[in-house]
């Protein structure tokens, strides 16, 4: 069971950063864990993937709390460079992974924006897509954390329980 955590939204402010507008259709979401294509909650995430691999342009850590759940920590400049994959998301469909990475709650996760690029095309530069971020202060709470990784497999993945 997951353990319940403060509000690590200050108060007064909203723990979904809405300034995701370089697009000009959808905005794009890079998911790096459970909700990618082919592991256990992409039936939520019901966006349409780009093709290819995409990685963070700044280094980010990403630990598995507990050894199994996928935390990637919204500050920068450690880390690695996190590979996901990218989808455009509409509106509904950001609101139902919203509901499953309980933004907003206690112990939820953040939706944030951040630059990534097409891992293996030079030629295409960095643009922005929310991603979903992790209070740092869960990995001060006992348990067995693995990180920082680069990227979420399925071996990590077999691990993962609710």
């Amino acid at each position: 069971m997951m353990p319940r955590l403060r509000n690590w939204v200050a108060a007064g402010t909203d723990p979904i950063d809405q300034t995701c507008s370089t697009q000009a259709t959808m905005p794009l979401l890079i998911v790096y864990g459970s909700l990618k294509e082919g592991f256990p909650n992409f039936h939520v995430n019901k966006g349409r993937r780009l093709s290819g691999s995409y990685q963070t342009v700044e280094q980010h850590e990403f630990w598995l709390f507990n050894g199994q759940l996928p935390c990637l920590l919204p500050g920068t400049g450690t880390g690695k460079h996190v590979v996901g994959q990218l989808f455009d998301v509409s509106n509904e469909a950001l609101a139902a992974m919203d509901a499953l990475e309980r933004v907003g709650e206690p112990g939820g996760y953040r939706r944030i924006e951040i630059a990534v690029r097409a891992q293996d095309d030079g030629r295409q530069g960095p643009v922005n897509a929310y991603v979903y971020v992790q209070d740092p202060a869960l990995l001060t709470l006992p348990g067995q954390h693995i990180g920082p990784i680069a990227e979420y497999t399925q071996e990590h993945a077999k691990r993962l329980r609710w």
